[in-house]
Order: C-alpha cells, then structure tokens, then sequence
C-alpha cells in the first residue's frame, strides 16, 4: 500500500528587505510567483495535502496558492512555530510530511523525492534533513554528524561555536519526516537560543530521543538558495533563466546568444526553432517547429505555427495567433490576432483585434482601428487580400478575399471580394508653382536677414 504523502510550505514571513507591500513569496521568478514554484515541484509527486502556512493580512497569499489550504501563523516565530501551526489539517494523517520554504523556488521534484524514499526506506529513521556542501563564508546552520553517519544536531549560525562554522556540511532547510511524529516533536521545540524562536533545526535532537534517527541527504545547493532580498531575486532569477535555456537547447533550439533570452516557466518551443539575440517570452507562449523569431522581439501569450518567421523588433501581445509560414516583421504589433497561414505584415504595422486571411499582404504602415472609446472591434481581411501602405482599417469592418485596399486610404465600410477600396482626395497639380515659391521664400529671408 502506497504511504501518503503530505506537504508543509512555508511562506508566513513577510519579507521586509524586499521592501515591498507584496508578500516576498509572491514575487516572480521566470513569470512565475516563487511559492508557486515549490508548488509545482511538490505536486509533481501527487501528494494528498498541501498546507501553505501563512501570516495575518495574507489574503492575497491565499488566493494564489488555491485551491491548496492555507494554515495561519499568528505571530512569526520560526520555522518550527510555522510548521506547527499546520497542525489542524495533519490530524490523524498516516504518512510522510515534507516541510518546504515558500522562498526557494530552485527546488526540484527529484530532491524531494529522494528525500522521501529514504525516510520511508528505512523505519529507523524518523526524518530526513536536506544538507548541501558550502565551503565560501556564508551563515546557513551547521549539520554536525555522529561517528554512524547519522545527524546528531543542527546549530545555527549565530550560536554555534568557532569550531562549528568551519564545518562545510550546512543545512539545506527541507526536511521529511514521519508523519505521526511530526507534530509531536514540533511540540516540544523551544526557542532557547539567540533569536528567541522555535526552529526546526531542533527536532533532530528530539527524535533521538524518540529513538529515531535522523538522515541528512546532500542536495545541489543551488536548489536550496532562498530570496531574502531584490538582489537575491536577481540572482535566483539567472540562475532559472540559465537552466530554462539548457533544457530548451537540449530539446533542439538554437539560441544565438543564449544570455540575452528570456523565457517564461511555461514558455513550449519545438524543434529546429532559432531565436536571435534579445528576445522576451512572457506567459503562455507556444511556438512550433522551424521558426525563427528574430532579434528584438518581445511575446506574450501567442502561439506561433511551424515556419513562421518573426521580427525583429516584433510585439506579439496575448491573443494572437501566427499561422503556418506566416511572417510578421519588424515594428509589428499584434494583439488578439490570427494572421493565416502564409500571410504577410513586413513592417510598422499594428493589427489588433483581427482576422488575417492566408496569403494576404499588409503594407506598412497598416492600423486597423478596433477601439472606438469604449468597446473594441473586429477587422477581417479574406484570403489573399492586399492592403496598401498607410491604410487605416475602421473596424468592424471585413476587406473580401483577394480585395485590395489603396494605399493611403481610411477604410470605414466592407470591401467585397475582389474589390478595390480606396479613399483620396482629388490630387491638384500647380504648374510653375515651385519656382515661385522659392524666390518668395528667398527674399523673405533676405528681408529677416537685413533686420
């Protein structure tokens, strides 16, 4: 019978060297809030609870992590008074408990599996901690080990001793532990140490007690870095752009200048896809095989179909849609937008709020007009249609398959199919007048001249 699996995050601090009103967990990392990361790590093992523990005035905090619960940590006084006050919604749970951070969003699924399948592997061992190999100054906790290779106590940094901090095994923060013991020895945690609070850095100790041993699995400590501060944002955000860009290039994309792409969590690319220098992904954005997203080019929210070319300098917003060879070029805009497959838009245009036909052409310049002050509105243009430079399009409106629209016009009513539209004023040719004008224009600077 597989054993249940729940899991504790903690995320009740409320992060004041972010100075910030936004709770710290609640930062993004690659599109994605931090305690949605670990999250993520934690479902990918199907567990059957999962309690964020979070601190007064967090509603904003408890919307984001649903539909999981939420436990309320009154009065922020450690790590192991945070994981008690999740107590309520483990009564009577037989199983497995992992305590995460809501500030580490690097974690992997694979460390906390590795970490429960020890604790659950051997019955002797009542939690497993994570430890990581440190050896530049730093102030995490020191695990200090027995002769048998189990851990025998954890000392913070601030009240370990001299001989202690040069210990290069530190604590990694995450434990696992066996779930109808858990809060048992939670209970008995006291907060005799420099900072006055309740750390779960003592249960160890109080396992031991309990004849219970205590295993340290030895993580990457890049997956155990928390966020404390913007610039520990920063960094954390490298080191996931780094990993993002690793795994898409390992999956067959070409990345010209993999530093200076920017991709989202969810950012799907497929095969033989090239992204030039300086491209940004926002959420939701699926590009098929063969494409070839150009310099300078900023998506969000689109889907782009195999062999299309993209940019540079393109702005892809949510909603559009790039069809099968499709190119849209440089200083294009699209937003809710599907332009068909083959279609054309080479460069200045804004298409918004339409419907592109296949093999149809847009001219520079091209605005199709789908605000009117207050509701937005549709512009349809048919199959092979052409539609010249400097055409402003007046939505609703729809230009016909294989119609034209002359360059320079203002388009407010439906062209039909095959059709020209065009819009201009009488052109009105004055012989002579350019010599004249230009004699005017040299005696009256003569005249200011003199003055």
């Amino acid at each position: 019978m597989t054993k249940k699996l729940g899991c504790i995050i903690l995320a009740a601090g409320k992060g004041t060297r972010m100075k910030s009103a936004l709770p710290k967990p609640l930062h993004e990392v690659a599109g994605r809030a931090m305690v949605q990361h670990v999250i993520a790590a934690a479902e990918a093992l199907n567990p059957d609870k999962v309690v964020v523990v979070i601190g007064p005035d967090m509603e904003q905090m408890a919307e984001a992590v649903r539909p999981h619960a939420t436990a309320l940590q009154q009065t922020v006084n450690g790590t192991g008074g945070a994981a008690l006050a999740a107590a309520a919604h483990f009564k009577g749970f037989e199983g497995d408990i992992l305590i995460m951070y809501g500030d580490t969003p690097l974690v992997s699924t694979a460390t906390l599996q590795k970490m429960t399948d020890i604790r659950r592997q051997f019955p002797a061992i009542g939690l497993t901690f994570a430890g990581m190999r440190v050896t530049t100054a730093n102030t995490y906790g020191r695990m200090v080990m027995d002769g048998d290779g189990t851990l025998q106590k954890i000392v913070e940094f601030k009240d370990a001793s001299a001989e202690e901090k040069n210990i290069t095994l530190c604590n990694g923060g995450i434990v696992c532990a066996d779930g109808t013991k858990l809060f048992q020895w939670l209970a008995q945690v006291g907060n005799n140490n420099s900072q006055n609070e309740y750390y779960l850095t003592d249960l160890p100790a109080i396992a031991r007690k309990d004849n219970r041993q205590t295993h340290v699995v030895e993580v990457p400590a890049e997956e155990m870095e928390g966020i404390n501060s913007r610039v520990d944002l920063a960094n954390i955000e490298k080191l996931l752009q780094k990993k993002l860009r690793a795994e898409h290039m390992l999956n067959g994309v070409t990345l010209i200048d993999p530093d200076t792409v920017t991709f989202c969590y969810d950012t799907l690319v497929g095969q033989d896809v090239t992204i030039e220098p300086n491209v940004f992904f926002g959420h939701g954005v699926k590009i098929r095989n063969n494409v070839h997203i150009l310099a300078n080019s900023h998506i969000v929210g689109a889907e782009i179909e195999e062999g299309a070319h993209v940019g540079p300098f393109a702005r892809l917003r949510p909603g559009t849609r790039i069809g099968k060879d499709a190119r849209v070029g440089n200083f294009v805009e699209t937003k809710n937008t599907h332009i068909g497959a083959g279609a054309k838009a080479g460069h200045l245009s804004y298409l918004g709020d339409a419907d592109v036909g296949e093999k149809a052409n847009i001219g520079a310049g091209t605005i199709t007009c789908n605000y009117d002050g207050f509701l937005k509105h549709k512009t349809k243009i048919g199959k092979e249609a052409f539609i010249g430079s400097n055409s402003a399009l007046i939505a609703p409106v729809t230009i016909g398959n294989g119609a034209f629209v002359g360059a320079g016009s203002t388009i407010g009513q439906d062209v039909p199919d095959n059709a020209l539209g065009i819009t201009r004023a009488p052109q009105i040719n004055k012989e002579g007048w350019a010599p004249e004008f230009r004699q005017k224009k040299i005696k009256e600077k003569a005249r200011k001249d003199d003055k």
